[in-house]
């Protein structure tokens, strides 16, 4: 027994041969790529299935239903994120890796092959479930099985692991829909989670292995709230879509109170009044989201339902704020090496340029006579605006943070961003219900986004003083 483990200790692959072969050593090779393919997926879907949204609703008769082409991703993702990182606590990541994958997989599939726009709206919500887990098991497994000096290195791959997606995603998803069908771009990315589990799981399986914490159900508080704020958010949605008055009021009363229950217990205390801090943070990324991928969701539509352009143009727009956004990043990277205080004033600023282009971009879209190309332009311009503004008040609300509770907040931000999503995209789809494809439609889309954005500026202010409030905290 003991040569066995000497046989074992000696060919085990120390943690500084690890950290010298960095996250592509071949401990960590397979891991690295299996996380960042499998996140990019996550995107390229993302991207790819927004650019062509239109289409699909225009064949399924999805139309007044379209804003939960979007909303029941993210709804079920909120779930799909609790419930994995609950069970990777109890048990480590092996499990969601495989389930995360298999449900992504079988969801891509499903919405491929819908004959009608329920079908497809419960295949997104499987979707939705495994987005979140594989978004729960990438970050997790990161934490999990790389040195510490590599996990800041890999985060960094993991948000370029959204770049060429995001650049390369709506234009991909347009032409195979324009050459061949909408079908075809579900069919492309299905496998690829599934041909990648001989990478990931190895890794997966090595910390799972260790000593971990199996007490507690998986189904835990938290676990049932985020099921009651996804139920309500979606009930109300569906009940602004409802014509029928008694029953249109029932919904959106109880789905409120569900929603603001649920919503209380998931988010850090203070969030509803924007306390100074890292809750004013949480709430400047809900508005920040809200306003970026609420309008982002109806640009395609616009251009297609009220200029007549083809997907594959649409998604250039698309494109375009992707391309921008990572621009921005980089500006407010330099300016907070720079000048580290004044990450509220770049929220603040951003919070502006991305008003005035998502403004530019929505007058394009919602009118006829307005040449579209301004719409691409617009969005460029919010883009840059999004890069700032992101990237500042993210790194603000984690300076506010203790170091305990920095998973906790980590994980707010994550679900304020995808709550935002599905709330801004629902609250779209139903004027489009309403009012159908129209530019008095996609006005009153764009009106309640640059709205919205008007209450980040003031919401950002909220974030001075973050650094020496967080420094009290942790003394």
């Amino acid at each position: 027994m003991q040569q066995d483990e000497s046989r074992s200790t000696a060919g085990a692959t120390t943690p500084s041969e690890v950290e010298a072969g960095g996250v592509f050593s071949p401990r960590l090779r397979g891991s690295t790529i299996g996380i960042l393919v499998s996140v990019g997926a996550v995107a390229f879907e993302s991207l790819g299935v927004a650019t062509v949204l239109p289409a699909v609703a225009e064949e399924l008769g999805g139309l007044r239903g379209y804003g939960w082409g979007l909303s029941a991703l993210m709804l079920a993702s909120i779930v799909g994120t609790v419930v994995a990182g609950s069970d990777i606590d109890r048990r480590g990541p092996a499990r969601a890796v495989v389930v995360g994958s298999l449900v992504f997989a079988l969801g891509c599939l499903l919405a491929g092959l819908a004959p009608g726009w329920g079908v497809f709206v419960a295949a997104r919500a499987l979707q939705g479930f495994g987005v979140g887990a594989i978004m729960a098991y990438a970050y997790s497994l990161v934490g999990l099985a790389y040195p510490p000096r590599l996990q800041a290195v890999m985060f960094a791959f993991l948000s370029s692991a959204w770049t060429i997606p995001s650049l390369l995603g709506p234009v991909f998803a347009g032409v195979l829909t324009t050459v061949l069908d909408w079908r075809v771009v579900f069919w492309t990315i299905a496998p690829i989670t599934i041909l990648l589990l001989p990478l990931v799981l190895p890794g997966a399986r090595r910390v799972s292995a260790g000593p971990r914490v199996r007490s507690g159900r998986l189904f835990s508080a938290p676990v049932w709230f985020s099921v009651l704020l996804a139920a309500g958010t979606g009930a109300v949605l569906f009940g602004l879509e409802v014509d029928a008055l008694p029953l249109m009021l029932a919904l959106l009363i109880v789905g409120l109170v569900a929603a603001v229950v649920g919503l209380r217990r998931t988010l850090p205390v203070g969030s509803f009044r924007a306390r100074r801090g890292a809750p004013a943070g949480v709430v400047v990324r809900f508005i920040l989201c809200g306003v970026y991928f609420g309008s982002e969701a109806f640009l395609p539509l616009g251009l297609t339902s009220i200029h007549g352009l083809d997907v594959t143009i649409a998604g250039l727009g698309l494109a375009a704020g992707a391309l921008a956004w990572t621009a921005g990043s980089f500006v407010q990277a330099r300016i907070d090496a720079a000048r580290p205080g004044q990450r509220a004033r770049s929220t603040r600023v951003g919070m502006l340029v991305l008003l005035g282009g998502q403004l530019l971009m929505g007058a394009a879209v919602a009118l006829p006579a307005v040449w579209p190309g301004w719409a691409v332009v617009g969005w460029g311009i919010a883009g840059i605006g999004m890069g700032i503004a992101f990237n500042a008040s993210t790194a603000a609300t984690v300076s506010a943070t203790p170091t305990s509770a920095a998973g906790s907040i980590s994980a707010s931000l994550q679900l304020a961003q995808t709550l935002a999503t599905a709330v801004i995209a629902g609250l779209g789809g139903a004027a489009v219900a309403r009012l159908g494809a129209t530019t008095p439609a996609f006005l009153a889309v764009f009106g309640s986004t640059a709205a919205l954005a008007l209450v980040g500026v003031w919401v950002a202010g909220r974030l001075r003083g973050q650094v020496a409030e967080a420094g009290d905290r942790r003394r």
